[in-house]
């Protein structure tokens, strides 16, 4: 049983503000630049309760690889999958809009999650990143790789990225490498 599991009764309780505060943010800034409708077919990566899945219109979809959290979802409307950011069970550009709210660092292959995060995303995705995970600098780094960000939004907890496909989409292996 994961962390997330084990402490799904408390977590709307725990981050249920936060997230929701994030949310909010997020859909603003969509909104106001005309990104998001209720045509919009919307991916959440770890989606948890779906607490903050549910503040945005459109075809949702959340996926997490915690099934407590997931049974804990009290949105009827939004499409729940168990699974994880590594492995998206979605076709290619399927998604409208790809989001991830403070999750990124929770994925076992950063890297591996963000590719199939752009696979099944047409060109528009966000990411927050927890401005205290130990790994943020080099999750920082290789989102700066992998996309164009196109706007950074500052939250007293998580760096928001609005991103763009346009970064460096080939594997690590495959890009050439400067002697």
């Amino acid at each position: 049983m994961t962390y997330y599991d084990e402490t799904s009764a408390g977590y709307d309780e725990l981050h249920g503000a936060e997230q929701t505060r994030k949310a909010r943010e997020i859909l603003a800034y969509l909104e106001q630049h005309r990104l998001i409708s209720q045509h919009s077919r919307l991916l959440d990566v770890g989606c948890g309760t779906c607490i903050s899945t549910a503040l945005f219109p459109g075809d949702r979809t959340g996926i997490d690889p915690s099934k407590e959290l997931l049974k804990r979802c009290k949105d009827a409307t939004i499409k729940l999958v168990h699974g994880n950011a590594e492995s998206l069970p979605f076709v290619d550009d399927w998604f409208d809009i790809v989001v991830s709210l403070t999750a990124v660092h929770n994925f076992d292959d950063v890297e591996k999650g963000l590719r199939e995060m752009q696979r099944v995303g047409t060109n528009l995705f966000v990411i927050t990143l927890l401005k205290k995970s130990q790994e943020h600098s080099a999750i920082e780094a290789l989102i700066r790789k992998l996309f164009k960000v196109e706007a950074e939004l500052d939250d007293p907890t998580d760096k928001i990225f609005v991103l763009r496909k346009d970064g460096d989409t080939r594997p690590s292996a495959a890009r050439p490498h400067h002697v």
